[in-house]
């Protein structure tokens, strides 16, 4: 048992996990400010092996573990976050104002099933505050932005924000994910359908391949997508030429779970539920877009990463990349280390 989970884990989950993750933020950039400690800290989680690089969407990649979406929505921590051992580092999801997001409490801990339920509702400073931070990047790690729509708005205007945050961000990141699937910003899952879906990405990757050096381009889906609603993300990937396809988002399934009912109705609805109970689902899309896409459209596994076995399980299925975010809360940062340490075996 690591110190993590005896010691530190059930100190930090004792606090409201919205509060604990701002405070955690604030304490790791004041520790990496200690003369060498950054350095102790990539000698003691960074494994480093050419076995271990990867080269996906013509980038290479130190390791085929990242941190995904929504650890660092603002960009606050990417440097420090680069000496946990990950391969690349997913910031946002950022929109071009702005926004608080939903009212609180809005992150909630489940840990009989060792999962999460959010409905953040994309809140961020906003995509050129991101970018601020982005001009002082220390790290060669590559990281990838995630971008949305400000809630407020109108569905006719959607298009319009997603590429205003890719242009804001172009210059500052290494690949792009369009993220069309969080359950907790009103009217972006109609997104998913596949005739807005279609235009959306149309458009964005116009713009990407006006550029000199297009940027890789990839979309996010959500787990819940029914066999034909996964055909339509295949078809469009394969007629836009995409980079590849993240999946999963979180899933609004709440079946199965350990946690009382009375617990459940207590914490409502929207929410996305992130962490183990949505591992065998995440396997299940990326297996199957796997098979329909193959090599050629490269997947990045994420959802209920908790162990080697599960990063694993993602790679097996056709993953070229995995990410983590519930499990790095739940298991430490001594879990990218392990995962990289079973892929050298």
């Amino acid at each position: 048992m690591s110190l993590y989970k005896t010691i530190i884990k059930p100190i930090l989950f004792s606090f409201d996990p919205e509060k604990i993750h701002h405070f955690v933020f604030s304490g790791i950039k004041m520790l990496s400010k200690v003369p060498g400690l950054q350095q102790i800290n990539r000698w003691f989680y960074k494994v480093n092996h050419p076995d271990l690089e990867r080269e996906v969407f013509g980038l290479k990649f130190s390791s085929p573990v990242g941190l995904a979406a929504g650890f660092d929505k603002d960009a606050k921590l990417f440097n420090e976050l680069a000496n946990y051992g990950f391969g690349f580092i997913e910031i946002g999801t950022l929109t071009p104002k702005g926004q608080l997001g939903n009212s609180k409490p809005r992150l909630f801990r489940l840990p009989e099933d060792q999962a999460l339920i959010n409905r953040m509702g994309f809140n961020n400073e906003g995509v050129y505050a991101a970018v601020e931070r982005l001009k002082n990047r220390e790290t060669k790690i590559i990281i990838g932005g995630n971008i949305g729509k400000n809630t407020q708005t109108e569905s006719a205007q959607t298009d319009e924000d997603y590429i205003a945050v890719f242009n804001a961000l172009f210059d500052h990141v290494d690949y792009f994910v369009v993220n069309v699937s969080c359950p907790n910003v009103g009217n972006l899952t109609k997104l998913q359908e596949k005739e807005p879906l279609m235009q959306l990405m149309q458009k964005i990757s116009t713009i990407n391949n006006s550029k000199s050096k297009p940027k890789p381009l990839l979309l996010k889906i959500a787990p819940d997508l029914s066999e034909p609603e996964l055909d339509d993300v295949i078809d469009i990937i394969k007629t836009l030429n995409l980079d590849g396809v993240v999946a999963a988002n979180t899933s609004i399934n709440r079946e199965g779970l350990h946690t009382s009912e009375n617990r459940l109705k207590e914490i409502g609805w929207p929410g996305g539920l992130s962490g183990k109970p949505v591992s065998d689902r995440s396997t299940q899309v990326i297996s199957y877009l796997y098979k329909n896409l193959g090599d050629h459209y490269p997947i990045i596994g994420v959802g209920g990463i908790h162990s080697e076995r599960d990063a694993l399980e993602k790679l097996k299925a056709g993953a070229k990349l995995v990410q983590i975010y519930t499990g790095f809360i739940y298991e430490g940062p001594g879990l990218v280390k392990r995962i990289n340490k079973a892929l050298l075996k």
